[in-house]
């Protein structure tokens, strides 16, 4: 329900409890005006019959005559009340009722329900008439229950008549003012839309209502606040990531130069303890042996760690051939059970470095992503360097068929989000036909001196490692 509707029905629905208590008021002095003419008429009749009592005691009337309700009769304007007199000496009792016509239109049988439940009409007041201290009779008078409900009703309808006009005259009006004053709503949510779609150079325009143009100007306030909040946040993670690179660059460097050269030199030991060993002690040979082995796992295992850290090849011959290394390496790492493919297009020269660090390494998280999780035959990666934007595509023809993936503990594609925003890109994620999951990364790019990807891939075009040996 939007907020026009939901006004017009708190409208409503105040208006009908407003004519709910207006019909209860309504009922209750119908109820008390009843009740209130059959003691005035009590008392008033009870007096004429108490004068009659008078006049006969003097002789100017005649004790059969009595009672007399001529008068009263004649004089009644009160329709559905009824009078009965009932004499001390038990004799006959006398009765008059002032009949009237009941409306064609009966009040409805549940409203008559309810007035018998509430009010209980047909009231009867009695009333003793004396004469020198005697009584001589009781007076009793009483109302038609038929007459008090259809009178009721009566008012009850001539009510909800009025009030049904009165709200009719009272909500258009609304509704065409509400309608009006809630009118910049619908540009405040479209705006907050083109926010939440990454827009926030967007501003909203300032309204009339003071309401709606202090919200305007907090959400203006807020977009300008979070617009400079993510320029800051895009600057800070371009320098954390540089800054993550240079500690990669530097502990591949000293893993190499280093680690590297310790593992070389135990190596060399080990194989000169070998070879005195066979003249002068055999009993060491299978221990120095032993060593080697040790040590060429240790330089194996380092050997990985320089191509997580920092491909040599991309220092020295750039982004296409790293590529083309890493594609290798996964082919010869996944044993023919998947299949890697590079397709390297457009001149990699253009590319400074930020953004080709960034590339490999969303490439490689996708292709970690894709050997662990997509239980795929096929990955395909494709880099196509444009003049104004680079863009890579891994695609797999693994299970994947929903999206959005269920959260869990990595933050693979958590990692490849920040780099994306930290250089001003666009990542998207879609389901490959007929299944399987594909990435695409689109970076804004600035020129820089690097040598072309043509020739970066006739250099990779020979057998390349996934790791550079020693």
């Amino acid at each position: 329900m939007n907020l026009q509707s939901h006004l017009l029905f708190r409208i409503a629905a105040v208006a009908l409890a407003c004519l709910l208590a207006d019909s209860v008021y309504v009922l209750q002095k119908s109820h008390r005006q009843t009740l209130q003419t059959i003691q005035t008429t009590a008392e008033s009749l009870g007096r004429q019959l108490e004068f009659q009592l008078l006049r006969i005691d003097a002789g100017f009337g005649q004790p059969r005559t009595f009672p007399d309700f001529s008068l009263w009769k004649e004089t009644a304007g009160v329709p559905g009340l009824c009078i009965r007199f009932e004499p001390a000496d038990n004799t006959a009792v006398k009765s008059l009722c002032n009949g009237a016509k009941l409306s064609p239109h009966g009040s409805p049988e549940s409203f008559a329900s309810l007035y018998r439940a509430l009010f209980a009409p047909g009231l009867e007041i009695a009333r003793p008439v004396a004469f020198k201290g005697r009584v001589q009779g009781t007076l009793a008078v009483s109302s038609s229950a038929e007459m008090d409900i259809a009178q009721a009703w009566s008012d009850v309808r001539n009510l909800l008549g009025l009030s049904a006009l009165t709200i009719l005259a009272v909500c258009l009006p609304v509704y065409l003012s509400i309608n009006r004053a809630l009118r910049p709503a619908g540009v405040i949510v479209a705006g907050l839309e083109t926010l939440r779609e990454g827009n926030l150079a967007h501003r909203l325009p300032m309204f009339e209502l003071k309401e709606w143009a202090q919200t305007a100007a907090a959400i203006n306030q807020l977009a300008a606040a979070q617009q400079q909040l993510l320029a800051e946040r895009q600057k800070l993670a371009v320098q954390l990531i540089d800054l993550q690179e240079q500690e990669r660059r530097y502990l591949a460097r000293e893993l190499h130069d280093e680690f590297g050269q310790c593992l070389a030199a135990i190596n060399a030991v080990a194989a000169s303890i070998i070879h005195t060993a066979e003249r002068e002690c055999p009993e060491l040979i299978e221990e120095a042996t032993r060593i080697i082995r040790i040590s060429e796992h240790m330089m194996t295992h380092v050997r990985s760690l320089l191509g997580s850290l920092r491909p040599a090849e991309f220092d020295e011959l750039g982004l296409a051939a790293s590529l083309n290394s890493m594609i290798a390496g996964w082919n010869k790492h996944g044993a023919g059970k998947i299949r890697y493919e590079s397709n390297i297009s457009g001149d990699c020269g253009t590319l400074p470095e930020p953004q080709a660090i960034a590339l490999f390494r969303i490439a490689q998280e996708c292709l970690t992503n894709s050997a662990k999780h997509s239980a795929a035959n096929h990955v395909e990666v494709t880099l196509t360097v444009a003049e104004e934007r680079a863009t890579l595509t891994v695609r797999d023809d693994g299970i994947a068929d929903t999206l959005p993936f269920p959260e869990g503990p990595g933050i693979g594609l958590l990692g490849i989000r920040e780099r994306v925003a930290a250089l001003q890109g666009q990542l998207t994620l879609s389901i490959a036909e007929p299944h399987g999951l594909k990435i695409e990364v689109v970076l804004p790019m600035r020129r820089a001196a690097e040598p072309g990807c043509a020739a970066m891939a006739a250099s990779a075009a020979g057998s390349f490692s996934p790791w550079r040996e020693s």
